[in-house]
């Protein structure tokens, strides 16, 4: 159960697109909120209908790494895109951050 005023905070798919054409945000929730409900970050995106998997994923490494940090719960779905993505956009985003001389 929550304790006092912690806020259940879970990394999970918000539905989008339309019917028969499903698109997903991977956002951080409060677990409370409805699907379509409030978001507080958005995390990436998943579309299940690209024929190349790893063309419909996009992930923000570092700010998934700092939710999980904090505690945010991360759903079963999600879970395995990031285990299975997380390393491809992580060597993404170093080789595009400036080199410190």
């Amino acid at each position: 159960m929550e304790q006092g005023n912690q806020v259940a905070v879970r990394i999970r798919m918000k539905p989008m697109g339309r019917t028969h054409r499903a698109f997903y945000r991977i956002v951080v929730i409060d677990s409370r909120q409805p699907n379509d409900g409030r978001v507080i970050e958005d995390l990436g995106t998943y579309d299940p209908h690209v024929s190349d998997g790893e063309k419909g994923v996009t992930l923000i490494p570092d700010r998934i790494k700092y939710w999980k940090s904090v505690g945010a719960k991360v759903s079963d779905k999600v879970e395995i895109l990031i285990n299975k993505y997380i390393a491809k956009f992580e060597s993404l985003q170093a080789a595009n951050e400036p080199k410190s001389a």
